[in-house]
Formats: structure tokens, sequence, C-alpha cells
């Protein structure tokens, strides 16, 4: 059953991208088989402004949180467990740079203490709207979401082509063979795997957009779970690529088929992704997109 957050934790919960699924953390890319990928330019990263004391007389924080993917010229596809619960008065913000973070870091630098000209400076904001569904059941806990962005500044900020959906039912039309057989790649933002150091594990990274090849494991509504075993040649997401794009070269076509939404704590194992070819994922996209 999927845990949400409360305003109070909401600002901690999403700097991790964390939704729990039997107390399983989401998660973001791997050092390991993964390697930058300013190719995928429909790749991008949800920023965040809000208020994380409740003081009005304090500048609020701004952050990059999750990550998504461009559907279109104006709407990006991120995770609801990214949009949900925060404080009033957040605002949501969307940028397709490379390296968020380094954006950032400038950003602040150049506007101290203008928390609104930092995020105007690295991304477009945008309005979100998550599925009215979410949080559902483990069956199916409706985690998607996008986030409407004004079409102009996009187009005049990045140049990018926006991700191909799947058909419906794609995935379950492959079979079991075809789904071996079938290469994905997961993105994000997100970052590395548990690394053990003088303070206890930690997750280094993030900030930067990355690509990871991963391999079928199982199958069933609504996910498709990936595996990220390194021996097998396979990266895979870890914290902060929550929402972040999962594709699949099907028929020679490079199809967004999944989105990243929760795996094993580490980040070694397993990529548990929302599957965008169900009827439920179809239902929440078809005002905001057109579905082939």
């Amino acid at each position: 059953m999927p845990i949400t957050r409360t305003a109070g934790r909401a600002a901690l919960a999403a700097a991790l991208g964390v939704l729990l699924l039997t107390a399983v953390p989401a998660h973001a890319i791997n050092s390991y088989n993964a390697t930058p990928a300013p190719e995928r330019t429909e790749v991008g990263a949800l920023v965040v402004q809000w208020d994380d004391d409740a003081d009005p007389a304090t500048p609020d924080r701004v952050d990059w949180m999750c990550s998504g993917t461009m559907l279109d010229g104006r709407t990006f596809l991120t995770a609801a467990h990214c949009t949900s619960d925060w404080p009033a008065g957040a605002r949501f913000y969307v940028s397709l740079d490379q390296d968020v973070q380094s954006e950032l870091d400038a950003a602040r630098a150049a506007h101290p203490g203008d928390p609104a000209a930092v995020a105007a400076a690295v991304a477009v904001e945008g309005a979100a709207h998550q599925d009215p569904a979410y949080p559902g059941p483990a069956g199916d806990p409706h985690d998607i979401a996008v986030v409407q962005l004004p079409a102009a500044p996009v187009a005049a900020r990045w140049h990018f082509t926006p991700a191909t959906l799947p058909t419906a039912g794609l995935l379950d039309s492959l079979g079991p063979q075809g789904l071996n057989a079938t290469a994905f790649t997961v993105a994000g933002y997100g970052t590395e795997e548990a690394q053990r150091g003088p303070g206890g594990l930690t997750h280094p990274g993030g900030g930067v957009r990355m690509k990871a090849p991963l391999t079928f494991d199982a199958l069933n509504n609504p996910w498709v779970r990936l595996a990220m075993t390194a021996p097998q040649g396979n990266g895979g997401a870890c914290y902060g690529d929550s929402g972040g794009p999962n594709f699949a070269t099907v028929g020679g076509r490079f199809l967004l088929v999944a989105t990243t939404i929760t795996g094993d704590g580490p980040c070694y194992a397993t990529n548990v992704a929302y599957r965008l070819d169900t009827p439920a994922a179809r239902t929440f996209l078809a005002p905001y997109v057109t579905l082939p």
C-alpha cells in the first residue's frame, strides 16, 4: 500500500523522490553501466519552489526533485508522488538542461535570497495535475501526473523531440519471449547506488541526466519490473529518478513504456516502473496528449 506524504514531510520525501510500496523506496540512475544522456533531450527534471519552514519572512527553497519526460511541446510526464502533498503555494517548474544541479548552483549565486528568480533562471513554470485516484491501492496506485507548461517559453529555451507513447496493451502483446528480447533504457537525474563511507550509507551524485540499460524481469498490472543487476550489464534507477522514463525498443521504435516509481533501497536490484500502456494510465493521459 502506498504511503502518502504529509505536508510537513513533503520537502524531505520529495527530495529523495520517495514513494513507499511495501516499505521499499523509489530511486535514480546508478554509476555502474550508466552514461551521460545529452541526446535524451525529451527527459527533464522537476524543479519545485516551496516554503520549507512556514516562516513567510524567510525565502522559499528551490531544488530539483524528480525526473520526467516531455510528451509533446507542453506536457511533462512525471509521478504523482512527486507533485503531491506539498505546502500551500508550492510552484512547479521543468528544466530540460543536461546538468540541472550546476544550473541551480549558478542561479543561486546570481540571485541570492530570490527563489523565484533562481527557479526562473533554470526552468519554466507550469501547472501540475495528478491522477485524481492517487494514491490508489497497491494493485494500482495511480502514481502518475503531468505538468502543463506554456509551449512558447519551452520552445524558445530547448530543442527536443517528444517521447513516443506505447499503444494500448503493448507490453502484454509482446509476451514473455518478446519481453525478454526487448532492450530497455532508464533515464533520469537521480543519485547513485548506496555507497558506504565513514558516515554510513550515502547516495552521491544527482542532478545530471544519465541513462542505463535494463533487462526484463516481470510484468503485471500496473507494473513492469526491470532488472538493474550489474553482472548482466545493467544499470538502473535510484533516488530522484522517480517519474523518469523507462524506454523500450520495440519494432525499431524507441518508446516510452513506463515511469520509475519504486525499487530496492540500495538501488542495486530492481526498477519498478508504472506502465503507460494500461487502461488506467491512458485514461489519465487522454485529456492532455494525443494517444497512439
